[in-house]
């Protein structure tokens, strides 16, 4: 019988104290091994090349050299999955841009955040990071805003779903999106108070207006709508005018906000008039959301194997017959434009 291997992880962090504990943590798993730790960056390098991890915990503040600075300089020459380790804070989203496959927040006395909680979480973001796709950060990619020359729309509402990976992948479609394009809503898989960061964040780079939604918040073109954290989003119609329902409740494939639950209300409420878009991400959510709005006459895309950190969710939906269009994430702004256009 074949023995299962393990996967193994470099630690990296400054704190000794954090270091042996997070090490512990994570080898006390059957599937884990720490293979070394490293307390600063450059160590790491060294380690990285003697010990071949298949995925590293990286602390982002760091002596010598910050965690972020070295992601930027390490993914281009050695691509690697890699799980940030980060106080509550912006520099999350700068690691995801630099290459970083996750992260987790360390723990807080202040929200009574533990390190259980952490180490629970690293565990099941190590494994995920372990089946990630992160070679084409050696590959050159365009993310120019897409020039629009025509300017009516057959499309209400476009409805985007993501989790592992999904915060760059989301990034890259809006930025290239013109400021006119139809309302959009999305569900990222990200934790609270991080959701209103990312959607402030992504507001300063793109042309449509990207907030963190509301409950009641209007749905319309040139406006985004990000999915709060620990609240799943709804579509909700009142005669021409659609808005957000932003509600507490139960994890919906293990998830909340749940991608399931927004393409479940497009369905329901917009039909035929809305497209729905499926990115990397880790497990079945938003599959049988996307099947239902493909049933009701949705146009429905999903990100390709090749370019998706984890080929997840979109696998998913594709095997359950919920895509029209499988297509790379450098493709997909494009052919959102070319399919509301109804071509």
């Amino acid at each position: 019988m074949q023995i299962k291997k393990k996967i193994k992880v470099l630690v990296v962090d400054d704190s000794l104290l954090f270091r042996e504990a997070i090490s512990q943590g994570l080898s006390a798993d059957p599937d884990v091994e720490v293979v070394a730790t490293a307390h600063d960056v450059y160590n790491a390098r060294d380690k990285i090349i003697k010990y071949q991890p298949d995925v590293m915990t990286l602390d982002v503040e760091m002596p010598k050299m910050n965690g972020i600075e070295f992601l930027r300089r390490l993914m281009p020459q050695y691509p690697m999955p890699v799980v940030v380790v980060s106080s509550v804070s912006e520099n999350v989203f700068e690691a995801l841009q630099a290459g970083a496959v996750d992260f987790v927040t360390k723990p807080d006395w202040k929200t009574g955040r533990r390190f259980d909680t952490l180490l629970n979480e690293l565990i099941i973001k190590v494994k995920i990071a372990a089946t990630a796709r992160v070679g084409h950060w050696k590959r050159e990619t365009s993310s120019d805003s897409i020039k629009r020359t025509d300017s009516s729309y057959g499309m209400d509402i476009i409805a985007i779903g993501a989790s592992t990976g999904g915060t760059e992948a989301i990034a890259s479609i809006l930025k290239a999106f013109p400021a006119d394009m139809p309302g959009t809503v999305i569900v990222q898989h990200m934790p609270p108070v991080f959701t209103r960061m990312y959607a402030e964040r992504l507001n300063n780079s793109c042309l449509m207006e990207i907030k963190e939604a509301q409950d009641g918040d209007r749905v319309f073109a040139g406006r985004a709508l990000v999915a709060p954290g620990d609240y799943h989003m709804r579509i909700k119609k009142k005669g021409s005018i659609y808005f957000v329902e932003c509600r507490k409740g139960e994890k919906v494939n293990g998830h909340c906000p749940s991608v399931d639950v927004l393409f479940d209300s497009v369905a329901e409420q917009i039909g035929r008039t809305a497209l729905g878009v499926i990115l990397t991400g880790m497990g079945t959510d938003g599959a049988k959301g996307l099947l239902a709005m493909k049933k009701i006459g949705a146009k429905t895309i999903g990100q390709d194997e090749e370019s998706c950190i984890v080929y997840g969710m979109p696998r998913a939906a594709l095997n359950l017959g919920a895509v029209d269009r499988q297509v790379p994430l450098v493709s997909i702004p494009q052919v959102v434009c070319s399919m509301i256009r109804g071509k």
